[in-house]
């Protein structure tokens, strides 16, 4: 048995490993593209909180995707491709004046990926978004 939890934990590490380089390198070719804007990091974070926001309630209705697709695109791409420590970074270094509306646009948009996320799979699944229990992973 420890044998098998061993490979299962090492095939998640992997996976996790796999999605985290290509997010990773495609956080760093947009923002070397586009020079590390404000405006690039705040579409970056947008696109991963509808990311991750697919992959939440998708794990929550239909599960069309797998554990292992989840564990490659949740917790290795988009956990690897948005950057709060970006984020917080340009916050640090921009003027007051420009910081404050940054967050807050920041934040709304990243809440509304993930509302728009969640509109998506409650339109397109066949089973209701079930909240989570006690007990989940």
């Amino acid at each position: 048995m420890l044998r098998r939890q061993l490979i299962r934990h090492g095939e998640a590490i992997v996976l996790i490993a796999l999605g985290g380089i290509v997010g990773a390198n495609l956080r760093y070719a947009v923002g070397a593209a586009a020079g590390d804007a404000l405006l690039v990091t705040l579409l970056v974070n947008t696109l991963g909180s509808f990311g991750l926001g697919l992959l939440l309630f998708d794990a929550r209705a239909d599960e069309f995707l797998t554990k292992r697709l989840r564990y490659v695109f949740g917790t290795g791409f988009f956990a690897s491709f948005t950057t709060y420590s970006t984020f917080v970074a340009d916050i640090a270094l921009t003027a007051p004046e420009l910081a404050v509306p940054y967050i807050i646009a920041s934040y709304a948009s990243g809440f509304g990926g993930v509302l728009v996320s969640r509109k998506i799979v409650a339109t397109t699944s066949t089973t209701a978004i079930q909240p989570p229990t006690p007990g989940d992973d």
